[in-house]
């Protein structure tokens, strides 16, 4: 019995994810999997260097390395590899594709190698000029962090490649375990280099390399049964062509997203690398909700949004039904951040390192941010509505906007007023909510919106959400010291725990009181929780779209 259950594990991580259901169910859990670790490699980090300079300058060493990697190589594979790499197979061309992808590989490690060399040559630079505001001894050990940090993007270069060339495939479980494993690798490195032999940040740079290490390496026996096997080449393929004209528009985009979060960095750097640490543990908090709720619902909607852009009362009816999804699941976890700031930071974060001056700034950075949740997920959704338009020239006019936006406001609180380092995540969520507006503006020009529709759907929600805002916080006030000793974990536990549970419990009950159907679509779902056809015909009622297949 033991023999079978192992023999189907292996065959669920090798064979392929056929169907939208089945692909979307991996890619959530290993998304979950990858982000419980990367909670773990905070908690390690805080517990081992607290909010100190020394951890805010290992933040800062990823921006030069980050900002090369998501234009150069990121840009590229998102933008046009799966596409052409999927046409090769599609049309039985697959050692055409094998082809492509080798010399897309030889072409990417030349590059590398290159900027490599450049950025280790100039390190000291480089970190100047992203953080102006740190001391001498904090540049010299940026500088040398950023080294390590560079020569494992290497590694990530070949991970994404083959994570590219795997979903292609349609595999999905290997390379969301891949991801990971690089936050394993991280926490490895702490573990041994850090803790047991004293290293310091150090131990952390390294647990990169070996993450990316991993990141790769998991992937290579599922690609070697696929049959790639790699031959260096320069060979200009027509797919090569393709792709350089392709990834051009994409890269723009992906730079004035970079230029926003090296701003960050540069901004940050004139209060302190402490500042930077906890904006930095603030953010990874408030985007887990965008990135596992907003863009999973666009990326769904997104096809039937194409397929139906000829079709202005369907595409209007997939866009509204989606907008309010995501308002329905996203405006909760807000107030939820927003109320219980603190004793979540403590809970993520809570190390005896980790002060209480650093978890207070540390929650309303995190409540800054929590203000425009929603507004950055819907941005991931309008997005994709121009997309389906065939217009990319829209996104990227106000990507541009907002980024100025973020930037102007930002050197105003930090450079001219001093105010402390949650005016910075004030700055990005003013911006974002410029954006949204911007976009539902300019798309309602393009196609009529139902406003009427979506105004009253959105007061509900609103409404609904308030009054579970009170709902978190009465229990708060009324527990906190007085029942459950919160100085301890288990009481901490159990009053986040109370007054989570009595917040979304309230908000149900009202959104169903006020009868928004997102809140029977989800009841529906849940009940329906185990079988397969009667999920699929949910979620497609969710998305207001076709009916999936298989």
């Amino acid at each position: 019995m033991v023999a079978s259950l192992v023999k189907k594990g292996l065959t669920a991580f090798v064979s392929k994810q056929t169907n939208i259901f089945t692909a979307a169910s991996f890619i959530i859990l290993t998304t979950i999997f990858s982000q419980i670790l990367g909670i773990l490699k905070y908690r390690l980090l805080v517990s081992l260097f607290g909010a100190s300079q020394e951890l805010g300058v290992f933040f800062a060493a990823f921006r030069i390395p980050d900002f090369v990697f998501q234009v150069v190589i990121a840009g590229a594979l998102s933008s046009s590899f799966i596409p052409i790499f999927a046409d090769f197979i599609s049309r039985d061309k697959k050692q055409e594709g094998f082809e492509f992808s080798s010399t897309l590989i030889t072409m990417g490690l030349v590059f590398y190698i290159f900027v490599s060399a450049v950025i280790i040559v100039f390190s000291y630079q480089l970190a100047s000029i992203v953080a102006p505001g740190f001391s001498q001894s904090e540049l010299r050990l940026m500088a040398n962090l950023m080294i390590i940090i560079q020569l494992a993007q290497v590694f990530f270069i070949l991970g994404t490649i083959f994570t590219a060339m795997l979903q292609s495939f349609q595999h999905f479980v290997i390379p969301g375990l891949a991801s990971a494993f690089y936050n394993f690798g991280i926490i490895l490195g702490l573990i041994i280099f850090s803790h047991f032999l004293g290293v310091g940040i150090y131990g952390a740079t390294i647990g990169v390399l070996i993450g990316a290490i991993f990141f790769s390496l998991i992937q290579l026996p599922l690609l070697a049964v696929t049959g790639f096997r790699f031959s260096p080449s320069f060979a200009l393929t027509p797919g090569i062509d393709k792709l350089f004209r392709l990834m051009v528009p994409r890269s723009l985009t992906v730079i004035i997203s970079q230029i926003a979060a090296t701003a960050n960095v540069f901004f940050a750097s004139f209060l302190s690398a402490r500042s930077l640490v906890i904006f930095d543990l603030a953010h990874t908090l408030a985007m887990a909700p965008v990135l596992l709720l907003g863009q999973s619902i666009a990326q769904a909607s997104f096809p039937a949004l194409s397929l139906k852009s000829g079709d202005r009362r369907e595409f209007l009816s997939i866009l509204t039904s989606s907008f309010n999804q995501i308002l329905y699941l996203t405006l909760p976890i807000s107030a939820l951040l927003i109320v219980l700031r603190i004793p979540l930071v403590r809970l993520f974060y809570g190390a005896s390192r980790f002060d209480w001056e650093a978890t207070v700034e540390t929650g309303l950075t995190l409540a800054y941010f929590a203000i425009a949740i929603t507004a950055n997920a819907l941005i991931a959704l309008l997005s994709r509505a121009f997309y389906a338009f065939k217009d990319s020239k829209t996104p990227f006019i106000i990507t541009s906007i907002t980024v100025a936006i973020n930037i102007f406001l930002s050197y105003l609180f930090i450079l001219t007023y001093q105010l402390p380092i949650y005016f910075l995540a004030f700055s990005f969520s003013t911006s974002s909510i410029v954006g949204v507006v911007l976009m539902a503006f300019l798309l309602n020009k393009r196609i009529e919106l139902p406003k009427i529709e979506i105004m009253v759907s959105s007061a509900k929600i609103i409404i609904s959400t308030i009054v579970m805002g009170a709902a978190l916080y009465i229990p708060i006030k009324l527990l906190d010291q007085l029942v459950f000793d919160t100085t301890r974990t288990v009481g901490l536990l159990a009053l986040t725990g109370i007054a989570s549970a009595a917040g979304f419990a309230s908000y149900i009950f009202f959104t169903w009181l006020l009868d928004i159907k997102e809140a029977y679509y989800v009841i529906r779902v849940l009940k329906k929780f185990g079988q397969k056809d009667k999920i699929l015909k949910g979620l497609n009622e969710i998305i207001g779209g076709p009916k999936f297949n298989g």
